[in-house]
């Protein structure tokens, strides 16, 4: 079951309940934000990548409050990492095969490093696309070889925010993965390249203002001028206007 927030049908049910329905076919799953809402608006690709996800998961406390003024449902926050985590361990347990598309090489290296003493049932492939802002067709062509020869069952996309889900929006069809899943800021995490806010800042809700104060030039517009932009499209909904 999915609630209605503001056009988008948002994930309401724990991880664990998403594996007890039947998938058929290649499960997508991406997450929104108020970022991406508003960043949606006007990039209607985007806004279809989202739309057509078989799972948006609720990553941030505005949406989840978004749910229980709009929707009257409390809902859990979900984020990248919390997919991320919850499915190598599904694929550990199974034996399964994990893909990362994404980042640099070197971040990759120390991805496939960790997940070899973590998850050691764990098969992983890499492949670092090249830095633009927009792939060629011999790029997607590369891209998506290099994910169907290794033939996963999960495969992460780490481009960031719209780029990766308009990636996959446009590539699912050519990807023979059960799982895809767009992740982004989260490759950096588990690599450590970028240390996350400790499960104290982030049990507050403030793990936005630990990350403000880390990158404040890449991240105040999106919380500082995102932010209140959905907040004030959530009260125009809750009062109908």
């Amino acid at each position: 079951m999915k609630n209605n927030v503001l056009g988008y049908r948002v994930f309401d049910q724990k991880l664990s309940d998403f594996f007890k329905q039947d998938l058929v076919g290649t499960i997508v799953i991406n997450t929104i934000n108020a970022y991406s809402y508003v960043i949606a608006k006007k990039d209607k690709d985007f806004s279809r990548a989202l739309r057509d996800s078989d799972v948006l998961l609720p990553d941030g406390f505005p949406i989840t409050l978004a749910s229980r003024l709009l929707c009257k449902k409390k809902i859990q926050k979900i984020a990248g990492e919390d997919i991320f985590f919850h499915l190598l361990r599904k694929m550990n347990h199974e034996r399964g095969r994990v893909f990362f598309l994404g980042s640099s090489d070197d971040t990759l290296a120390k991805i496939e490093a960790r997940i070899n003493r973590e998850f050691p049932n764990v098969s992983s492939g890499i492949f670092s696309p090249p830095y633009k802002e927009r792939f060629s067709e011999l790029d997607n062509q590369r891209m998506i070889d290099a994910v169907n020869n290794f033939k996963p069952t999960v495969l992460f996309v780490g481009m960031t925010a719209p780029k990766q889900e308009k990636w996959v929006y446009h590539n699912q069809n050519h990807i023979n993965a059960s799982i895809i899943c767009s992740i982004g800021a989260v490759f950096d995490f588990y690599a450590g390249t970028v240390k996350r806010p400790s499960k104290f800042w982030i049990n507050l809700r403030l793990e936005w203002f630990i990350r403000l104060l880390k990158e404040p030039k890449r991240l105040w517009k999106r919380y500082l001028f995102y932010s209140p932009k959905f907040l004030i499209d959530v009260f125009k909904a809750k009062l109908g206007i």
